[in-house]
């Protein structure tokens, strides 16, 4: 079901997003004209007052979306391994000692040596959905693959360089 995300200006402080989950309860992020951001709960009987709260910096809100873009995007691809029989997902570390660390995703091969799909890159900057040839893989990415267990293990070979 989509979740409504609700945008209002806060005229002289920056820009609140509300999301109200499933539970009913109102959660918010406030972005700052000065670049700041902070993460609150509502008060479940008051709306407007801030039940908890707390400042992020730049980085953590990188890693925030990390985390969020990836397990969601594996929990749809647990979903849809549940629906197709013999299908599988992982995610495939590109290491510093990896061969193709620096270099486009295309080079890999893999969808012709394994028949498996990448279907995204988590990195720090958040998630590539549906990465093409070019795409250059960087080490501490995570390669969201799907296809079968064997495909699966050979394209962790592959990456891993052995």
């Amino acid at each position: 079901m989509p979740v409504n995300v609700e945008r209002t200006e806060l005229p002289g402080i920056g820009i609140r997003h509300d999301v109200e989950t499933a539970a009913g309860r109102r959660l918010s992020v406030i972005t700052f004209r000065d670049g700041g951001r902070e993460i609150a709960v509502a008060d479940p009987h008051d709306p407007d007052r801030a039940e908890v709260s707390l400042e992020i910096t730049d980085d953590e809100a990188t890693a925030l979306s990390e985390v969020l873009g990836g397990s969601l995007i594996m929990t749809q691809l647990a979903g849809l391994r549940e629906q197709v029989s013999g299908l599988s997902t992982s995610q495939i570390p590109v290491r510093a000692d990896s061969p193709y660390a620096g270099r486009p995703l295309g080079e890999t091969r893999a969808r012709t040596l394994t028949r498996c799909s990448i279907v995204a890159v988590v990195r720090a900057g958040g998630v590539v959905p549906a990465p093409g040839p070019a795409d250059v893989l960087s080490v501490g990415d995570a390669l969201v693959a799907i296809g079968t267990p064997s495909g699966l293990e050979m394209l962790a070979r592959i990456i891993e360089g052995s």
